[in-house]
C-alpha cells in the first residue's frame, strides 16, 4: 500500500530530527514508500529496470525506465531511476531533465537533489552543487554523502581562510 502524503511528511519530519542510526532506518522507509507506484505494472517495470542496473545493463535499464515514465509519468521514482541510468551512460543532459521532472513531482526527493548535486560537481559548477547539497542537508541532515561533499566544496564556494 502506498503511504499517504501526510505519512511521508511525517517520515520526512522524523528524518530531519533523527540521529544518524535512526535516520538510516527512516530513510530506507521513505525510499521504500517512494518506490511504490500504486500500479502493479509500474512496479514491475521499476523492478526490471533496477535489476538491469544491478547487472550494469544500463541501456536495458533505460528501456524499462522509459516504459515506466511513459506508463506512469506522475511517478517520480521512474524519473529518478531513469536519470540514474542516463548518468551511468554519460548522458548528463537527459539525466538532469529527468531529475528536474522528478523534483517537479516530489520536491523533497533528496536522492534526486543529490543526483543533481553530483552532476553539477562533475560539470565544475561548485556553487550549484553546494546549493543542491545544502538542500539535501536541510531534508536529510545526516545523509552520509552530504557533509563530506559540503566540506569538499566549501573552499571553492566560500573561499579559503587566510
Amino acid at each position: 500500500m502506498v503511504a499517504s502524503a501526510s505519512q511521508l511528511d511525517d517520515l520526512l519530519l522524523q528524518l530531519r530530527d533523527a540521529d544518524p542510526t535512526a535516520a538510516q532506518i527512516i530513510a530506507k522507509e521513505i525510499e521504500l514508500e517512494w518506490s511504490k507506484s500504486g500500479s502493479a505494472s509500474a512496479d514491475f517495470l521499476l523492478k526490471r529496470g533496477r535489476n538491469a542496473m544491478e547487472r550494469n545493463e544500463f541501456d536495458v535499464a533505460i528501456e524499462h525506465f522509459t516504459a515506466l515514465v511513459d506508463h506512469a509519468p506522475e511517478f517520480a521514482e521512474g524519473w529518478v531511476s531513469r536519470a540514474g541510468a542516463y548518468f551511468q551512460t554519460g548522458l548528463l543532459g537527459p539525466a538532469v531533465h529527468d531529475l528536474e521532472q522528478a523534483l517537479a513531482l516530489n520536491p523533497q526527493h533528496y536522492e534526486a537533489i543529490l543526483g543533481l548535486a553530483a552532476i553539477f560537481e562533475m560539470l565544475d559548477q561548485p556553487k550549484d552543487a553546494w546549493d543542491a547539497y545544502s538542500q539535501v542537508k536541510a531534508i536529510h541532515p545526516t545523509h552520509p554523502d552530504v557533509t563530506e561533499a559540503l566540506q569538499r566544496l566549501e573552499p571553492q564556494v566560500k573561499g579559503q581562510a587566510l
